[in-house]
C-alpha cells in the first residue's frame, strides 16, 4: 500500500503529519491496522490532473 499516492491521505495542518481520511468504523479500522488486508481497498489514486482530463 503506496499511502503517499492515495487521495485519502492529506496533511494535517494541526497535527502537523499526514492522515488517512478513508472514513472507516471502528471494524474495519482494526483490520486495516491489523493487516488482514492484502492491499488497502480505500486507496484510491490522487490523480491531480484527472479533472483537466474531463474539461477536454
Amino acid at each position: 500500500m503506496n499511502c503517499e499516492n492515495c487521495v485519502n491521505y492529506i496533511y494535517d495542518e494541526d497535527t502537523e503529519e499526514y492522515v488517512c481520511t478513508a472514513n472507516l468504523d471502528e471494524d474495519e479500522y482494526v483490520r486495516l491496522l491489523s493487516s488482514n488486508f492484502k492491499g488497502c481497498p480505500y486507496f484510491r489514486l490522487d490523480d491531480e490532473y484527472g479533472i483537466v482530463r474531463k474539461q477536454n
